[in-house]
């Protein structure tokens, strides 16, 4: 199993294997047929009040890993990324945050990595 994480800004290229858009809102912008986009597992994003909570302030980082991975441990939407990533060579957790290093992909890249 290989994760990987790429912008829902950035092309898509066949070699990032099964695309799964990771965020509870569609990113702004982007036609759903240009995506290519193969599933929508927006249960798994961040609850909306995390997210509020957070708004991509590295300085609340640490404390958002820790509330996110908090809230995915009784997630059926978290369980069936997991078997996705068992079941599947590549996936690429797809979003459309600005921030490369402080987003929910990064955190589910590395519970992926922990398995």
């Amino acid at each position: 199993m290989q994760v990987v994480i790429k912008r829902a800004y950035d092309p898509a290229d066949p070699r990032d294997g099964y695309r799964i858009l990771v965020d509870r809102l569609w990113p702004r912008g982007i036609k759903k047929e240009a995506a290519e986009i193969d599933q929508w597992l927006k249960e798994v994003a961040p609850s909306t009040k995390l997210r509020t909570w957070f708004g991509h302030d590295p300085a609340k980082w640490r404390e958002f890993k820790k509330r996110y991975r908090e809230e995915l441990k009784d997630n059926e939407a978290w369980e069936e990324l997991q078997d996705l990533a068992r079941g599947k060579k590549k996936i690429t957790l797809v979003y459309a945050a600005k921030d490369e290093e402080h987003n929910q992909a990064v955190v589910l890249e590395e519970l992926l990595g922990e398995e």
